[in-house]
């Protein structure tokens, strides 16, 4: 026999009794069953009980408390929503936690956890799962491994998920003072934002936000009107992310890049992209561009070769990296005959190139490598370039060490002699 869940209805009506008097309401909190926590706090945010807000946050059941979901039903009242991050706030301030204490996660986001809400009556295993932390959002193991040993747990960060959407010269009541919580707690609130708009706000104003923000959680930014700008944008570097086609168009057609001394993509997987839209941005930028850095990028031969005319023309270049690139010798000898005319350009860091490769898992060969190093380093004299060609190798597949060539080989430990 299954057990009695009672009517929705029923608790509803419970915990509307319940919040008549807010000073019994939080009173009964630390026995109050799992099952009556979301009707509880949905009725006391719509009914504007403060006191009840802020208690129940310090006592939540659950790993995560949807509360973006609910804000997006209920428009909140802005000393409400205060009210729950004050009692995030109080709750973070605690040495010994209180013994109910599970959240891991505050998500203002108010599209995520929609059934929540209205999935709870009966379904408590249901409820549980919803609410367990995102996988991006890691679970504190080190507490978990504390807790089956006795210790006493130390205070970790609770993650604020929110989408931020910055614009004009003033923010939103709510958002300021998340910021201003995030700021107080930095080291115990961290504030992830996975969607990134910003419109037309002061450049300064949005460095300030962002520091405050764990950059690396950004997985969709769009920018809307670089007319923010005041004058063109000098340097631009995107590291170690995903970006898409679009990304590419949109960035080779902005009116502030096309000014651009410094353009670095290092760690963006490009493998899978068409570089025409890469091709044009070097070529609107070919009178200004000084260092291009296209190191890791996964762009093959094919790629690299279509973009050899747009550089052949940018006449300011004096740095261009772009190892960790699965490139050919042929390749290579192709983009010194496309740049022999660059007389600006001093330093070229060359991917090794993959005949230097003894198989597909990345072992270099170092007889191989330094035979194609003076290959080129003889085309670079015949040229008549006065530079000096270095070599970067792929991480070695043993130890993790880079292996490069200049006048003389730096090896990793692997090759070095016994």
């Amino acid at each position: 026999m299954g057990v009695w869940a009672p009517p929705r209805r029923l608790l509803e009506l419970a915990g509307q009794s319940l919040l008549q008097n807010e000073a019994l309401a939080v009173a009964a909190l630390e026995e109050l069953p799992v099952e009556l926590f979301p009707p509880l706090f949905t009725a006391a945010f719509a009914g504007r009980h403060t006191h009840a807000v802020k208690a129940m946050v310090q006592a939540w059941p659950f790993a995560c408390l949807p509360l973006g979901a609910l804000m997006k039903d209920h428009e909140p009242h802005l000393e409400t929503f205060q009210a729950a991050l004050d009692g995030l706030d109080l709750l973070l301030a605690e040495e010994v936690r209180p013994r109910r204490w599970k959240l891991q996660v505050l998500d203002l986001r108010r599209n995520a956890h929609q059934d929540f809400w209205t999935l709870w009556c009966g379904f408590k295993a249901s409820v549980c799962s919803l609410l367990e932390p995102e996988p991006a959002q890691p679970m504190q193991k080190a507490r978990r491994v504390e807790a089956q040993a006795g210790l006493k747990p130390a205070r970790a960060p609770v993650e604020v998920l929110v989408d931020l959407c910055l614009k004009e010269d003033t923010l939103d009541e709510t958002l300021s003072y998340l910021l201003k919580k995030a700021k107080q707690r930095r080291s115990l609130l961290h504030l992830r934002c996975q969607k990134l708009r910003i419109f037309t706000i002061p450049m300064q104003s949005i460095r300030r936000i962002l520091k405050l923000v764990q950059l690396d959680s950004i997985q969709d930014l769009e920018c809307v009107s670089p007319r923010c700008l005041k004058t063109p944008l000098e340097t631009l570097c995107i590291s170690n992310c995903l970006i898409s086609e679009s990304d590419l168009t949109y960035l080779s057609q902005c009116p502030s890049v096309s000014l651009l001394k410094d353009l670095g993509l290092s760690g963006v997987n490009l493998t899978s992209l068409s570089l025409e839209p890469l091709q044009v941005l070097i070529e609107r930028t070919s009178a200004t561009l000084q260092d291009l850095d296209l190191d890791e990028c996964g762009i093959m031969d094919s790629q690299f070769s279509a973009l050899l005319p747009s550089l052949s023309r940018c006449s300011q270049l004096t740095t261009f990296r772009f190892c960790g690139n699965p490139i050919s010798m042929s390749v290579l000898e192709s983009l010194l005959q496309h740049t022999v005319g660059l007389s600006k350009l001093s330093l070229v860091l060359y991917p090794a190139p993959l005949e230097s490769y003894e198989d597909v898992r990345g072992t270099l060969h170092p007889g191989l490598l330094a035979q194609l190093h003076a290959r080129l380093r003889q085309l670079v004299r015949t040229s008549g370039r006065a530079s000096t060609v270095w070599f970067s190798s792929n991480t070695c597949p043993h130890c993790g060490d880079e292996i490069f060539y200049g006048i003389w080989p730096i090896l990793c430990p692997c090759y070095m002699p016994a």
